[in-house]
């Protein structure tokens, strides 16, 4: 519709389920998405701006604000016709400011710090829900040698992992070619509207008996050590790195047991949260992980070659193993992946790869019941009762499972500007969410996984020692087999 006053046009559309729960959880800290690229090379910020609003241009959802409508409780996004994203600029002295006020300053990089910085900054974190309010913004951050980190940040319902790296895809070759024009589309719809007939299909006593099981289950759920219950939080990041041989060795033996990636590395993080808590070996405790899906392929139609990109083969490589898909398909901005919880009781002594097995098995079994699409309202319901009434979980803590995988890693293999130094992607989890996300990806032949956590929920030391524990049970696990 358009103002008498001769307004640009502005589109409306109402938020689907998950796009709601995303609403809802990102005030509190869950979903700020933010994607940061270090950049070693001088690069034009009218170049720059120019190509982020072709982004808008192509993805419309990102030129959105968010809309709360307070009579019917029920947000929608609000599209203009217009782009009009602003490169926000730090010098050297700002980001020097930023930089020196965090504690970590001397043992972590800016880059990382920067992310860090990033993913709590929360424009819709107001007290009362948020109403136009952007969904996008971008910042350019000037270091003291020379290098730039520049930082997309996101609101997650518009922007999941699989967006992030088709959009960072498509950002660089806008760079690259200044000439290439973005080709105007169409805003896509929630992710239930593509979902095939019947695939989301629950009978009323299966629904009632897996949101009891549900429920139940969490109460029993074990976690990590709580450090500090009550001061106000933050999300950080840990990284940790694994070299070319040693991710070659994790990757065939993932082949030669039929697995994914995302199971090995759920793994790991099972035997090391038990193993922090140095409690007797043959004692049990049920851990949950939640392995996030790309539906993109899966949906009516297929979402996973889009406006902005067609299916292209892999280049030549040794071997493909699982490598991930998203590797070599763009996607469309907007939230389409499904979330599938799955328990498993763990007890001292248990080796990386029956139990890798297991987390595979369990997930494999999850997907062929089409629980990506079944279980989906419940745990968006789910949610947003726990937001509302943090009670629910332990110490109020709003944690949900142990740890928090993607089910096919990311790859970044294709570089399209010079200079182009590190890639660092992932989302704020200080709301709702587990005590570790790990945000994988294949770099180069390494892989490279980011692990946000609540702060000071947990510690920066006690969070270094699990993923390094975690790092060792990979590299131990795959050397041995």
């Amino acid at each position: 519709m358009a103002g008498s006053d001769g307004a640009a046009e502005i589109i409306f559309r109402p938020t689907g389920k998950t796009e709601l729960s995303w609403c809802k959880a990102v005030p509190g800290g869950t979903g700020i998405t933010v994607l940061s690229i270090l950049i070693s090379n001088r690069i034009d910020s009218q170049l720059l701006q120019n190509s982020l609003r072709k982004l808008q241009i192509a993805h419309p959802i990102l030129r959105s604000k968010i809309r709360f409508d307070p009579d019917s409780n029920s947000f929608s996004y609000a599209i203009p016709v217009n782009p009009a994203v602003q490169l926000q600029r730090f010098d050297l002295q700002s980001t020097a400011q930023i930089l020196q006020s965090s504690p970590a300053a001397a043992s972590i990089s800016p880059h990382q710090l920067l992310l860090e910085h990033e993913l709590n900054i929360n424009p819709w974190g107001n007290s009362a829900p948020p109403s136009d309010t952007d969904v996008f913004f971008a910042s350019l951050y000037e270091l003291e040698s020379g290098k730039r980190v520049l930082a997309l940040r996101f609101h997650a319902s518009v922007c999941d992992r699989a967006s992030a790296s088709a959009l960072l895809e498509e950002l660089l070759r806008f760079a690259a070619a200044p000439e290439m024009a973005a080709e105007t589309a169409e805003s896509g719809l929630g992710i239930e509207e593509y979902i095939p007939s019947g695939q989301a299909d629950k009978p009323f006593w299966a629904r009632a008996a897996d949101m009891a099981g549900y429920s139940l289950n969490s109460l029993r759920f074990a976690h990590l050590n709580f450090v500090d219950r009550n001061s106000p939080r933050t999300s950080r990041v840990a990284r940790f790195q694994i070299g070319e041989q040693e991710t070659d060795k994790i990757l065939s033996e993932c082949e030669a047991q039929g697995m994914k990636l995302s199971a090995a590395i759920a793994a790991a993080g099972l035997i090391a949260a038990h193993s922090s808590k140095r409690i007797s070996e043959d004692d049990y405790e049920k851990y949950a992980v939640v392995t996030l899906v790309n539906c993109r392929p899966l949906l009516d139609p297929v979402l996973d070659a889009n406006q902005i990109g067609k299916r292209r083969p892999p280049p030549e490589k040794k071997k493909q193993f699982h490598r991930p898909l998203i590797a070599f398909i763009t996607a469309d901005a907007g939230f389409y992946h499904s979330a599938i919880i799955n328990s498993h009781d763990v007890k001292g002594g248990e080796t990386l790869w029956p139990l890798a097995k297991r987390v595979h098995s369990s997930l494999a079994k999850a997907k062929a019941n089409r629980k990506h699409f079944t279980d989906m309202d419940d745990i968006n319901f789910m949610t947003c009762k726990a937001i509302e009434n943090p009670g629910f979980t332990p110490s109020r803590s709003l944690r949900t499972s142990l740890v928090t995988v993607f089910e096919e890693p990311v790859s970044e293999e294709q570089r399209f500007v010079d200079g182009l130094e590190d890639v660092l992607g992932c989302f704020s989890v200080h709301g709702i969410g587990p005590s570790v996300a790990v945000f994988d990806a294949i770099r180069g032949g390494r892989l490279d996984c980011a692990c946000v956590y609540p702060f000071p929920l947990h510690s920066r030391e006690q969070i270094r020692e699990l993923i390094d524990e975690m790092k060792r049970i990979l590299v131990d696990g795959s050397a041995a087999a």
